[in-house]
């Protein structure tokens, strides 16, 4: 799945567009690594956000194409 969409799906961006200004922008690392948007995330692997002062870090638990909002934090798992 691409980082853009997982990032929209989980919640953790709510709009796909933003999500993708902030991987242009090198706010988003995957395995500790800059990422693109179009960059494919898979199980086990850890997301950090920059979000201003403060820094998200996850850990892809699973993948879906859709999801419930009360379902979407099960697609991911902090650190």
């Amino acid at each position: 799945m691409r980082l853009d969409k997982f990032l929209k799906v989980s919640r953790l961006i709510k709009r796909r567009t933003v999500a993708n200004e902030a991987c242009d922008a090198g706010r988003v690392t995957v395995n500790g690594k800059a990422a693109k948007a179009s960059a494919r995330v898979k199980p086990g692997d850890m997301i950090e956000i920059q979000f201003g002062t403060r820094s998200v870090k996850v850990e892809v638990v699973r993948l879906q194409d859709t999801t419930k909002k009360e379902e979407a934090a099960e697609l991911y798992r902090y650190v």
